[in-house]
């Protein structure tokens, strides 16, 4: 910009002059949003305050610890409203710091932990979702193996086989020309212990034993279990193999991968499983009438064999129904009717709703949401990358308030 306008400076003094401008006049907010960016992510993040009402910045934190926006919000007896996510740290710091607000968690955030959960609840009944997978006796027809017919468990193409092979040839075609061992090998440059090895067997397939040949593998007494696991719908190898080390599995992680990787590639692998837990958690979590009519079939056959998936469906259109239509006061109503199903990860999430009542209450009620904040973060992030390492923490607080 100094180039446009011709001015003669450089661009540490410009950033020194922004530095040194005085901090804009706002007035105390009255619902202020509350949320986190990061300067380093996942090492190192700060606080950024929003006036919801006017959306625009009020102050930017250097980090994202309780005593700090509890000493924030103490200078400023004003605020009325404080929307956040549900992270403990903002739930302690405005109630620290501005005991008289009223605390509004984010809906975006509930959504999302109900439907976390739900994926996970999807998962802990992965068995039920069999009933989705297509009879094995109308699955695609498996394409005929290729028989060598020379019996050889390596078929021509093989890259060991078709070596160990033209070996083979070569040595008793010197042979038979009249060559002695020792000047075979001094020809093909082999040891004498080689060359006896390919001159003593009549055929190749011969050779073919010890490492190369099918011998017992450690996994094999789990394939039946790892075949279990696929067709339940769980294709994670890292997943599967956390669960075989406590069953006594001694061998790698890399010949359990092989093993799914074979089983990933098999022509007709993908039409003889399930749909995974994420996609059920989809249709689970969608309005019914806006499912093709196809996903809503296949939903409906899952409900109607699993009874606590029919109850978890019941739980989140009842909760997707206070948040739409703003029906917080049902929400300890909707939180026993959850203890009262066997379903551990909805009791988790009950559980850390409860810790939060009275916010989760208010922002199922009132129209205050976080939405603006978010805008807000995702603006500090270009500003960073617009000035890669120069992005301080002082000078990125001056960009956002002064812009």
């Amino acid at each position: 910009m100094a180039r446009v306008f011709g001015v003669s400076v450089s661009r540490n003094t410009v950033l020194r002059l922004v530095n040194s401008l005085p901090d804009p006049e706002v007035p105390a907010p009255r619902v202020v949003g509350v949320d986190e960016y990061a300067t380093r992510k996942g090492r190192h993040y700060g606080t950024v305050l929003i006036d919801v009402e006017t959306r625009r910045p009020v102050d930017l934190l250097p980090d994202r610890e309780a005593s700090s926006l509890a000493a924030w919000l103490a200078m400023r007896p004003g605020v009325e409203v404080v929307c956040r996510d549900r992270a403990p740290f903002f739930a302690e710091g405005a109630t620290a710091g501005a005991p008289q607000a009223v605390q509004v968690a984010d809906r975006w955030h509930l959504w999302h932990n109900l439907s976390e959960a739900a994926e996970r609840c999807v998962a802990d009944h992965r068995g039920c979702l069999r009933v989705l997978a297509p009879d094995p006796a109308h699955s695609v027809p498996q394409p005929e193996k290729f028989e060598d017919p020379s019996g050889s468990p390596w078929p021509t193409g093989h890259r060991f086989a078709d070596r160990t092979r033209a070996k083979h040839a070569t040595v008793h075609e010197l042979l038979t020309a009249g060559l002695s061992r020792r000047a075979i090998g001094r020809q093909l440059h082999m040891t004498s212990r080689t060359v006896n090895l390919f001159a003593d067997v009549a055929a190749p397939e011969d050779l073919f034993h010890g490492q190369w040949q099918g011998r017992p593998s450690k996994l094999d007494a789990f394939k039946s279990y790892l075949d279990d696991r696929w067709n339940q719908g769980c294709t994670n190898t890292w997943t599967v193999w956390e669960e075989l080390v406590p069953l006594g599995y001694q061998g790698s992680y890399h010949r359990v991968r092989a093993y799914f990787r074979e089983k990933r590639l098999s022509p007709g692998a993908g039409t003889a499983r399930p749909p995974s837990p994420r996609v059920v958690a989809g249709w689970i979590l969608r309005r019914p009438e806006t499912l093709p009519k196809i996903d809503y079939l296949r939903i409906k056959a899952v409900l109607v064999h699993c009874h606590e998936l029919d109850a978890l469906t019941t739980h989140v259109r009842s909760f997707a129904q206070m948040l739409t239509e703003r029906q917080g006061e049902r929400l300890p109503q909707w939180l026993d009717a959850v203890r009262r199903d066997d379903l551990p990860s909805l009791h988790t999430l009950a559980a850390g709703i409860e810790r939060d009542r009275d916010a989760v209450i208010a922002g199922l009620t009132l129209p205050w949401n976080s939405g603006v904040v978010e805008g807000h973060v995702n603006r500090i992030k270009m500003l960073k990358r617009q000035m890669f390492g120069r992005a301080g923490f002082t000078l990125l607080r001056k960009r956002v308030l002064l812009a």
